[in-house]
């Protein structure tokens, strides 16, 4: 009787977290849209380093509160993840400045073969063929809801080259940091969110002058565009936690792949909100794409789970959805 009972309790945990982070994903994307698009606050690496700082204060009082322990990670080690998510954060804000959108979008896609290599060389993973094709089948699908248009140059390539590597490792990073130091979700946000949000508040003011030729300390707030702020933050919390609650307990491949399901949501909760912009017979037909992808994904990503986490084949399915309905960025602004 127990081992069922404590199946469904598994289970239900699983779903809430799938839940949360979904939830708060596009939460924050609406938010940003409205403080950016409607705002003018157009300062997204400087939002993120407030993002994370909010995340940080977050952390200080759940220490405080005695749900997160003292653990230990190496300098060098933090160095390193902070170097990757800057440069990722960075790197995604630069892409879309210097590329259209749908490169930009194509970018991001480059995320799941990325990941999948840094897993077969680091972890030795095999995927099959029916695997592989389904990733396909998404990507396909999601390519033909987002990518309008192509237009390639060298300086915007290279940024996209950078933001596509440097996220992929720093997904690779949050599992291999967890394994090896055994740390949870809350102890290595601990560590990493202070570092980032320092680092980044520091230099994201002159990155987004760089960017946008204007400058953070000129912005005239107004009492609404202040609140949307603080509202982007106190969300950021939930999209930092649960993405690392997730990425840290599953693979980084599965994270991307269902991350770019996200899009297809944003798309459709768009077309609800703001009409039928953007929304045309490619951008049906890349949902449907993206649909059966998703179908053929949740009969053979399972197998591997049955392996790889020693669950079973429900239990499996249930982490997959979890890993493929994370978002592809890491904290997205």
């Amino acid at each position: 009787m127990g081992s069922p009972r404590k199946s469904d309790k598994k289970a239900a945990l699983d779903f809430a977290a799938w839940g949360f982070n979904i939830t708060s994903s596009v939460g924050i994307i609406m938010v940003n849209k409205a403080l950016m698009a409607t705002h003018g606050f157009s300062f997204a690496t400087t939002l993120t380093g407030l993002h994370l700082l909010t995340t940080t204060l977050m952390t200080i009082v759940f220490r405080w509160l005695g749900l997160s322990q003292p653990s230990h990670l190496p300098l060098p080690d933090l160095i390193k993840f902070v170097i990757f998510s800057n440069l990722s954060i960075v790197g995604m804000n630069v892409s879309l400045m210097w590329n259209s959108v749908g490169f930009y979008q194509i970018a991001k896609l480059c995320m799941i073969p990325a990941s999948c290599l840094l897993e077969v060389v680091f972890d030795r993973v095999h995927y099959s063929r029916d695997t592989k094709l389904s990733i396909m089948v998404v990507l396909i699908g999601v390519a033909v809801c987002t990518v309008t248009d192509v237009s390639v140059n060298a300086k915007g390539m290279l940024a996209a080259v950078i933001a596509v590597w440097s996220t992929a490792f720093q997904q690779y990073y949050v599992h291999y940091l967890q394994r090896k130091y055994s740390l949870n979700s809350f102890n290595l946000l601990g560590h990493t969110a202070p570092a980032q949000a320092g680092s980044l508040l520091l230099v994201g003011p002159f990155v987004d002058f760089l960017l946008t030729g204007k400058r953070v300390d000129h912005f005239n707030f107004t009492s609404l565009s202040l609140l949307f702020v603080v509202l982007s933050c106190i969300i950021a919390i939930g999209v930092n936690l649960s993405q690392f609650i997730c990425i840290g307990r599953f693979s980084a491949v599965s994270f991307q792949v269902l991350g770019h399901m996200k899009t297809v949501l944003v798309l459709f909760l768009g077309f609800l909100f703001f009409g039928k912009e953007g929304l045309n017979l490619h951008v049906v037909l890349g949902m449907i794409l993206a649909v059966l992808g998703m179908m053929c994904a949740c009969i053979f990503f399972p197998l591997r789970f049955l392996v790889t986490h020693n669950t079973s084949k429900e239990d499996s399915l249930v982490l997959f959805l979890i890993e493929v309905t994370t978002e592809a960025e890491p904290y997205p602004t």
